[in-house]
């Protein structure tokens, strides 16, 4: 049956031909108010004229994928970067829960896209109404976009950030090439500028919805804070620049947008106003991500239960149920009924007040056994159905340490490369990111330097080869005091392939099984270059516990895996599972529970 197709989205369209005020000397009151806000605000006064030595620019609302966040390197040659997770500011909460008369943002989070107006295309606000967001170093390099992110507002570059892009531009590294494009970026936009002075349009390099302008620090500024800093460090230059705005500003809304916490700290202890960057916060808070799971209420049936409509087809029961709650199920998504009539199906087309479910293949009972293991509760059962299910191209696991997320997964990729024959190979990556210090180099080949990485790939094998060792030889495994040097084991490992993430780049894999462990310590625009690399018959399960992230500049709402779950919700051919319960030990679950 044809499943519903997913919705599109209109985003607001922008007028080429509207010029944004300079920051030097043109009258806020001379600028045209898009004519798409429901309250147009009074005409302003003439505020006296700022100091053009900054630039700022605007924030769009929906076209930005994110970057990998990335450190500072100071005079010394040391990294700077954050080891705590970067909250939201009260600030950007407060003012993006209120509703506001201004057709200005309230802060730089990033808004719902808007549908195109019928009375025109959107224009451009004064400048007494844009804000002036002075931008860091780090946000650069962790988001390279981010000089088109915030909307109607304007974007300040001090020139020690432009000093520090071009000390971070040479390498291989994510930091190197996010420094190289953002320089790319900033020659486009002044390829065409004269004056500085008066400021860049941030669309004129194709950004449509980034409605602000570009303002450069052309020339000192003799502010001093109110508290004596070292002048010498990148930090307090900004700190100074900023404080330097404001003076020369006073009725301007000027904010420094940084991801280091310390920086945020020291400008607010100054009395500045400082914020996180945020576009690349998926969620704000992660007990609101997506968990593919929904209960169904004890009066399910008294509200759906009239006019069902059931079949058989593939050997499951097929129902078509009507109702209010139909319209909230998400394709893929797992509901449950406990009570007199007991129900676990999968929802497989939703359309207004009306969806179809699936039942479940029963993995919990031997004989449907997935090479020699069976599922121990129903989240596991849940995430049996999508492993072994053809259809599902993309898979997304979360849970804590010893819910079988990798044991379920290696089970079902050697079940469908050795029985059905559906992949010819399995591939396993992961994030090389140490929880400890760094033990150095390893020798060896690509597969030997990752080896001391997949150390669950190990133990999970040797579960599965005990308990489905004769699957393959007519032999069992048991009586092998040597696991590993079984004929069997040398067969499993002649069809596994561990890779490196650097080597990922270009590739193409046909009829894969492709493993991500760890996923929460990467990107998402790392997670984006992995599963792009899937070809026709490739199936790709991503394992991990956003609540055990290692990478330093990463936190729960801007992981990657945070990024794909949410991005993957309804899509007809992927499906994602939380698992909740601990099945390694019972020491495991308590500790889990106590620690």
């Amino acid at each position: 049956m044809p499943l519903p197709k997913p919705p599109t989205k209109l985003g607001a369209t922008v007028d080429p031909s509207a010029t944004v005020s300079t920051l030097a000397a043109t009258p806020p009151g001379n600028t045209e108010v898009s004519n798409t806000t429901p309250d147009t605000p009074r005409k302003p006064r003439n505020k006296p004229a700022v100091a053009a030595i900054l630039t700022k620019s605007t924030r769009s609302p929906s076209t930005a994928t994110t970057e990998p966040a990335t450190t500072r390197k100071t005079a010394s040659g040391s990294a700077k970067s954050d080891t705590a997770a970067p909250a939201v500011s009260a600030i950007a909460s407060r003012q993006a829960a209120k509703p506001s008369n201004s057709p200005a943002l309230a802060s730089n989070t990033q808004p719902a896209p808007s549908a195109k107006s019928s009375k025109g295309p959107a224009k451009r606000l004064p400048a007494s109404q844009r804000k002036l967001f002075v931008l860091d170093t780090n946000v650069l390099l962790h988001d390279p976009s981010s000089l088109f992110r915030f909307a109607e507002h304007d974007v300040f570059l001090p020139m020690i950030v432009l000093e520090e892009l071009d000390h971070q531009k040479k390498g291989m590294s994510e930091v190197a090439r996010n420094a190289r494009q953002v320089s790319r970026s900033l020659d486009e936009l002044i390829g065409n500028t004269d004056d500085l002075n008066k400021g860049v349009l941030l669309d004129g390099s194709g950004n449509k919805e980034a409605r602000g302008a570009l303002y450069f620090q052309t020339r000192p500024t003799d502010a001093r804070l109110p508290i004596e800093l070292p002048m010498g460090k990148a930090d307090n230059v900004i700190l100074s620049i900023v404080h330097g705005l404001r003076e020369a500003s006073p009725k301007r809304e000027i904010v420094l947008v940084s991801k280091d916490i310390n920086m945020r700290l020291k400008a607010r202890a100054l009395g500045l106003p400082a914020e996180d960057y945020l576009n690349d916060h998926v969620l704000d808070d992660s007990d609101l991500l997506y968990d593919g799971i929904l209960p169904l209420p004890e009066n399910f049936w008294n509200k759906h239960g009239k006019d069902i409509e059931s079949w058989q087809q593939n050997g499951l029961t097929w129902y078509r149920v009507r109702g209010p709650l139909c319209s909230q199920f998400s394709v893929n998504e797992f509901v449950y009924y406990e009570g007199d009539m007991p129900l676990s199906a999968q929802v497989r087309e939703v359309t207004g007040k009306s969806a179809v479910l699936a039942t479940l293949r029963d993995f919990s009972h031997g004989k449907n056994s997935v090479w020699g293991i069976t599922a121990r509760n129903r989240e596991q059962n849940f995430a049996l159905n999508l492993l072994m299910n053809p259809d599902i191209d993309f898979v997304s696991l979360l849970g804590q340490a010893g819910t079988g997320k990798t044991l379920l997964t290696l089970a079902s990729a050697l079940s469908q490369a050795f029985e059905t024959k559906r992949y010819t190979e399995i591939i396993i990556t992961r994030a090389t990111v140490p929880v400890g210090d760094d033990i150095g180099f390893l020798p060896g080949t690509e597969e030997e330097k990752m080896l001391p990485w997949m150390g669950a790939l190990e133990d999970n094998l040797e579960v599965l080869h005990q308990g489905a060792g004769n699957a393959i030889t007519s032999t069992p495994s048991s009586g092998n005091p040597d696991w590993s040097k079984t004929p069997a084991m040398d067969l499993i490992r002649s069809r596994i392939k561990v890779k490196s993430l650097n080597f990922m780049r270009g590739r193409t894999f046909l009829n894969k099984f492709l493993i991500i462990d760890e996923a929460q310590n990467l990107t998402p625009k790392q997670m984006k270059t992995l599963i792009t690399r899937a070809g026709p018959g490739t199936k790709i399960v991503c394992l991990g516990n956003i609540a055990q992230i290692d990478t330093p500049y990463l936190t729960e709402g801007s992981s990657g895996l945070t990024y794909v779950v949410d991005r993957f919700k309804g899509w007809p051919h992927a499906g994602h599972i939380t698992l909740q319960r601990g099945e390694r030990s019972r020491l495991a679950d308590y500790a889990s529970d106590a620690l």
